[in-house]
């Protein structure tokens, strides 16, 4: 596990990079700081609301890991900009153990565990479906027409939420689990599991540099088999303004590479929430 940690660190220093820096943009979208709970547990979220009264569908987008950063703040405004231009109300929710969220650091619970991983990340998905009740109470908010993205372990969120809510409408899985598929059998298998049990239209999307690719067209051909409506896009290589060691295709789906898959994200969502 502390290997897998390593592995994620170095990944992610750009990714982390860049979403500060994206941040302080002086057009960065309004935003509103609330809580709501999941289980016991206190969660924090930002919600984005575009401009009128609604009823707006709605976008659930979750973050991946930041390993040494984890009690920041990251609102993730480059998303809140993209999706309420299109008339998305968004929840970017810290989930369990990041930003104010209650909860224990990811790796302080799974330890060396490499079967924990999932554990936790099920335990996350819980915070997630509790964000889609909490947007149901919202008026302006159109609750028949949910979506949830995510990308790195948010994408591996995401897939677990298809398959545990109907409440979904369309799902967006950025990479999901590209960094731990290779290292981590357990890993694998729920996401398998995943794309066998989901109803749910997905966008698959992964960069060609990415650690493996795997993780998005496997489960893209189970959807494929299964017949349950998809797209997959696989981007050319992708270079970060700050590389890490490994897998600088991960990074595309930073605040760095956003104007190479907003198209295909807002495609895919107008087509299946408008």
């Amino acid at each position: 596990m502390q290997r897998l940690r390593r592995f994620v660190i170095a990944c992610l220093t750009c990714v982390a990079t860049s979403t500060a820096q994206s941040q302080s943009d002086l057009d960065s979208p309004k935003y509103q700081e609330v809580f709501y709970s999941s289980g016991n547990l206190r969660i924090q979220a930002y919600l984005y609301k575009p401009d009128g009264d609604g009823p707006f569908p709605a976008v659930i987008y979750n973050h991946g890991t930041r390993d040494g950063r984890e009690r920041a703040s990251f609102p993730f405004p480059h998303v809140g900009r993209m999706l309420t231009r299109a008339s998305y109300a968004v929840l970017v929710p810290e989930r369990r153990g990041y930003g104010k969220s209650d909860g224990e650091i990811w790796w302080q619970e799974v330890g060396q565990d490499q079967s924990k991983v999932i554990l936790r990340l099920q335990a996350e998905t819980d915070d997630v479906l509790a964000g889609a009740e909490y947007l149901r109470t919202l008026p302006y908010v159109d609750k028949n027409r949910l979506a949830v993205m995510g990308w790195s372990f948010g994408g591996v969120v995401t897939m677990l939420a298809t398959t545990r809510s109907t409440a979904f409408v369309a799902a967006v899985d950025q990479a999901g689990g590209a960094l731990t598929w290779d290292g981590n059998s357990h890993m694998r298998g729920a996401l398998i599991a995943a794309a066998e049990k989901s109803a749910t239209p997905t966008l698959f999307m992964v960069a060609k540099n990415d650690r493996t690719t795997s993780s998005i067209t496997t489960l893209a051909d189970i959807f494929k088999k299964r017949n349950i409506p998809h797209q997959l896009v696989i981007y050319e290589p992708f270079t970060p303004s700050q590389a890490g060691r490994a897998a600088p295709g991960h990074a595309i789906f930073s605040s760095q590479g956003a104007s190479l898959w907003e198209h295909d994200v807002l495609e895919f969502l107008g087509r299946h929430l408008k």
